[in-house]
């Protein structure tokens, strides 16, 4: 039997850095009341002209490869996962395998809001088990910053930008990606969404002045969804897989807010010390958050741990996985 381990993860954040006393000078706000609600103490911001999203997936990508002593012509397949694309097109994978000279490698790009890194993750093992590729570089690079609204006191503190990175690769051993569940459902359309820019509503003068090109959130209804969405969908994926609190290992929720991985971790009935978080550094990254939560924990993780991933975001889309860590 194949099984698709994920050979090694890397992740990319820029130094530039913004701060809540630094938002407290831009909108109504302090750090009390954003740590208080939201957990979060900094966030990191993109700057330089010209730098989208591919510019942290390629620094994010170019560790991964020179951390395995991996060629990038030996790549097959780069899925990138972005919700802040470089254009609307073409894709930010095309880019980033331009720019890594990924000679052989096709590529495309996911939409699947803060859940893209699990999706992806998906997708690749997909590809893996069924011998199509043999190197599958999944990449999460999220520009939030750049549809941010800094005059919105809600939303503002939230986000940051980073991007994460894994290698997936065929083994016969029972490890890497074990099992996944995931959901979606067009009822969160009106609680998270960017209102123009689309189709159904193109830029245009009024669209910019009337800031609808910026994140709208509506905290309550996906505080909600979020919450009891992560639980269910971890709970089914460890239930199919006999585990429970006792016998995973690590629990690694999408860093979107603190009070919602602290709502998670409880009614899973998990110990703190089992779930990782580093949202006071980064803030919501949405699709790259997982990998450069795992990236940052990576140290700890021993091979045969049990770990579970899950996200939620816009769509809503969402669900869980479970690996055996591998590398």
């Amino acid at each position: 039997m194949t099984y698709t381990k994920i050979s090694g993860i890397s992740a990319y954040a820029p130094e530039d850095k913004i701060t809540n006393d630094d938002l407290s000078k831009m909108v109504d706000t302090n750090d009390e009341w954003i740590t208080t609600r939201v957990g979060i103490k900094e966030r990191r911001i993109l700057k330089g002209e010209n730098r989208g999203s591919s510019y942290m997936g390629i620094k994010a990508v170019e560790q991964l490869l020179s951390d395995l002593n991996v060629k990038p012509e030996e790549i097959d397949l780069l899925i990138c996962a972005t919700s802040n694309p470089d254009y609307r097109f073409p894709s930010t994978a095309s880019v980033i395998i331009h720019q890594m000279k990924m000679t052989k490698a096709y590529g495309y790009d996911i939409q699947a809001a803060c859940a893209g890194f699990i999706v992806a993750l998906q997708e690749g093992n997909a590809y893996i088990k069924s011998g199509l590729y043999k190197k599958v570089v999944v990449v999460a690079a999220e520009k939030m910053t750049s549809m941010t609204d800094y005059q919105d006191r809600a939303t503002c503190p939230l986000f940051g930008d980073a991007a994460g990175a894994a290698l997936l690769e065929p083994t016969d051993e029972p490890i890497g990606i074990m099992d996944a569940e995931l959901h979606v459902d067009g009822v969160g359309l009106p609680h998270l969404l960017m209102k123009a820019g689309g189709s159904v509503l193109p830029a245009s003068h009024d669209t910019v002045e009337a800031r609808y090109h910026y994140v709208y959130q509506e905290g309550r209804a996906v505080y909600k969804h979020a919450v009891t969405d992560m639980v269910e969908s971890s709970a089914s994926v460890m239930a199919r897989n006999g585990l429970n609190a006792d016998n995973i290992d690590w629990f690694i929720p999408h860093q979107a807010n603190m009070r919602i991985i602290e709502a998670v971790g409880s009614r899973l009935g998990l110990s703190e010390d089992k779930v990782l978080v580093n949202i006071e550094r980064y803030g919501n990254t949405s699709a790259a958050s997982i990998p450069v939560c795992l990236n940052e924990y990576k140290h700890k993780l021993k091979k045969g741990d049990k770990v579970i991933l899950t996200a939620f975001g816009a769509g809503f889309t969402w669900g869980a996985m479970y690996i055996v860590w591998g590398a």
